[in-house]
């Protein structure tokens, strides 16, 4: 259908540009642009509303084969972290030899596995865990957020993970927060990933709930080593909460489908080689 006649079109219709350092991140990737006289010249033009279709697809098929749903991810919180992933992609701000995208759901009880890492290449989950919120977040569920210093509480929105370190809770990762009024300040607050021994099963089994850290995404000690090592040096992190006044420049939905539709035929010819 759409997508195999765009697969067809190949790689004639699309010319790479010289690779641009993105000053949060010290990888190169490569922006791909689309030639607009190519495309004319073989009489292939694509509009908005047929590539919107083939991202909807493509999102609605990796939730599918992830069985997302029966992890627990909600449709609507992952295509958010989808459209965020593409738009840091157009910005080349990911690493280009990681397809991860890590998704934390506060909207969810702490007693419930609310933090999922998703290969978007193999279309698997990798990681369904256990993750705590800042202790003036919430009892239960985390309710408030915040940028601000000594809140205590946890910042929503984009990330782009950094390097990792040791510190008083052993192996750690740093976090890049993007969204301006809402995590910008995560570095400076020492937000990061790290394991703790509150976030467990018996934690819950005991008090109903997992502990909560200061503000940090914390989990289970005995995946932390795995999963810091795994989303480390820049991949996308989506912390989701419940606030309708929530907005993000990374949340363009034009910006991911167009992203999508120009990779599309090069992931196809990938594949098929």
């Amino acid at each position: 259908m759409l997508k195999t006649a765009l697969t067809s079109i190949a790689l004639c219709l699309f010319s790479v540009s010289t690779p641009i350092a993105n000053s949060n991140t010290s990888s190169l990737m490569p922006k791909i642009e689309v030639d607009a006289a190519v495309l004319a010249s073989n009489g292939t033009t694509m509009g908005f509303a047929e590539k919107q279709l083939l991202f909807d697809d493509y999102v609605q098929e990796v939730y599918e084969e992830a069985k997302l749903k029966k992890a627990g991810l909600s449709l609507e919180v992952f295509r958010k972290a989808i459209i965020g992933y593409q738009n840091f992609k157009q910005h080349n701000m990911l690493a280009p030899a990681k397809s991860i995208i890590t998704v934390i759901d506060f909207t969810k009880s702490s007693s419930n596995k609310r933090l999922w890492i998703i290969d978007l290449k193999s279309k698997k989950v990798l990681f369904n865990t256990l993750v705590a919120h800042g202790r003036n977040s919430g009892e239960e569920r985390a309710v408030r957020f915040s940028n601000e210093f000594n809140s205590y509480q946890s910042s929503m929105g984009f990330y782009i993970t950094d390097q990792t370190y040791f510190g008083k809770h052993g192996l750690s990762l740093r976090l890049n927060g993007m969204d301006k009024n809402y995590n910008t300040n995560a570095k400076e607050r020492a937000i990061v990933m790290h394991g703790a021994d509150y976030v467990s099963e018996a934690f819950i089994k005991q008090y109903g709930r997992l502990g909560r850290s200061l503000g940090c995404p914390a989990l289970p000690t005995a995946i932390t080593k795995e999963v810091v090592e795994l989303i480390k040096d820049n991949t996308c992190l989506y912390i989701h909460a419940a606030d309708a006044k929530y907005a993000s420049s990374y949340l363009d939905p034009t910006i991911a489908v167009e992203m999508y539709a120009l990779e599309m035929p090069l992931l196809d010819l990938h594949a098929s080689n």
